[in-house]
């Protein structure tokens, strides 16, 4: 999910894994208060914007992800509500950058030129029914490493062109939050720059991501399932093969909920112990894929060109 020297990557590993997982946070995304890195980057089917196209005139509800990313499968659909209920307002804009794949298969391949990316991200936008604009980045991430690199971040850049808050992982209802926030305080306060709800969020619901992982891997192909439940062991396996049956329960809320309480618990629970065992077995001081904690420590071609 994260990467290599290679921006990328053909397969996901463990070595992917711990390229970049053991920074923790942000990694080099700007921090609340700092000014966002300017960007440029074509809309499908649709213009060149600049990030400081609206600066003085929007906020910008800025987020990134992949076909094959099982935690941006989870949140685009509460995206998507929340980019329909602000549509018709001129002072909200909301784009969606297109990354490197997560998790690469026989499908969905990584990115070897523009054109195969842009399709990659036309298919994104079909299946998942994405009504947000969506930038495609160039081949070498240009505008994802200005933003950390992480696989499914949002960042809320407010009028005066820095951020308000951030994101870890993507929820629609923490984004709508610190939405509102940010649009009472411009209002009572007069003023186009302002940090909201602490200014982050490092929280992740990781079963619920997990519902949507066999969802996104299939969409890379066998090769990305098979890589996902080798690389990550017993708890991978366990939560692949929950998510193709818990995902239908999920999406169906008239289904028993009892079965989706229980195939979460065997997703979470397996995840945590096939960490546990490969944490061991790779003898390293810290796990690259604890998304569980609820606290973080913080730390401080024409088509799509990063400034």
């Amino acid at each position: 999910m994260f990467g290599l020297k290679s921006y990328n990557y053909k397969r996901f590993t463990n070595d992917v894994l711990l390229a970049d997982a053991a920074k923790t946070g942000f990694g080099t995304g700007p921090e609340p208060g700092e000014r966002a890195p300017d960007f440029k980057g074509r809309i499908l089917d649709g213009d060149t914007v600049r990030l400081s196209d609206y600066e003085g005139k929007s906020n910008v509800v800025l987020t990134f992800g992949s076909a094959t990313c099982p935690f941006t499968a989870a949140s685009i659909a509460g995206m998507n509500d929340l980019f329909e209920d602000y549509l018709d307002r001129d002072d909200v804009v909301f784009l969606f950058v297109y990354v490197r794949e997560a998790h690469p298969g026989e499908k969905l391949r990584e990115h070897r030129s523009i054109k195969q990316k842009i399709r990659a991200a036309e298919l994104f936008r079909e299946e998942e029914d994405v009504s947000i604009p969506i930038v495609v980045d160039d081949l070498d991430g240009k505008i994802h490493k200005k933003y950390g690199k992480l696989p499914n971040p949002t960042y809320l850049i407010d009028k005066s062109g820095h951020v308000a808050f951030r994101a870890l992982w993507t929820r629609a209802k923490t984004i709508e939050k610190a939405l509102e926030e940010l649009l009472r305080v411009q209002h009572e306060q007069d003023t186009g720059q302002a940090i909201v709800l602490d200014g982050e969020d490092n929280s992740v619901s990781m079963t619920h991501a997990m519902l949507y992982s066999h969802r996104a891997l299939e969409r890379g192909g066998k090769k990305a399932v098979r890589d996902f439940r080798e690389e990550l062991g017993r708890g991978g396996r366990l939560a692949e093969s929950a998510s193709r049956i818990a995902a239908p329960i999920a999406l169906n809320p008239g289904k028993t909920l009892v079965g989706a309480a229980l195939a979460g618990a065997v997703i979470a629970g397996g995840l945590y112990g096939g960490m546990k065992l490969r944490e061991a077995r790779l003898r390293r001081p810290r796990n690259p894929y604890r998304f569980y904690d609820k606290q973080r420590p913080r730390e401080s071609d024409d088509y799509a060109v990063g400034i």
